[in-house]
């Protein structure tokens, strides 16, 4: 069963950090996908044309942004975004980002 992952708890989470790893275009793909969803997914449920370890790169820099949450499930680890928490502490940051031209 995978561990518990560390996240940053709401006081923690810093602008210059969401903005870096919103800044990749695969990250910034990866939270567009997570926007669509209801609930979370498999981290590797989302297609991306990239390896195993570069997908884990990434959602770890998500993750210690706290744009993401991560949690485990079973075998696999449950990848979900953080909207209320980014809302809570920057409004409609996430929103204009995910409505900007791609």
């Amino acid at each position: 069963m995978p561990e518990e992952l560390p996240h940053p708890s709401l006081a923690e989470i810093r602008i210059e950090r969401v903005l870096h790893a919103l800044a990749d275009p695969v990250r910034l793909h990866m939270v567009r996908e997570l926007a669509t969803l209801s609930e979370g997914v498999a981290c590797g449920s989302i297609e991306l044309p990239i390896s195993k370890s570069t997908r884990t790169h990434h959602l770890r820099t998500l993750r210690e942004a706290g744009v993401v949450s991560v949690r485990p499930s079973g075998t696999a680890r449950i990848t979900s975004l953080r909207r209320d928490d980014l809302d809570a502490l920057y409004p409609g940051l996430l929103e204009g980002i995910l409505n900007a031209p791609h």
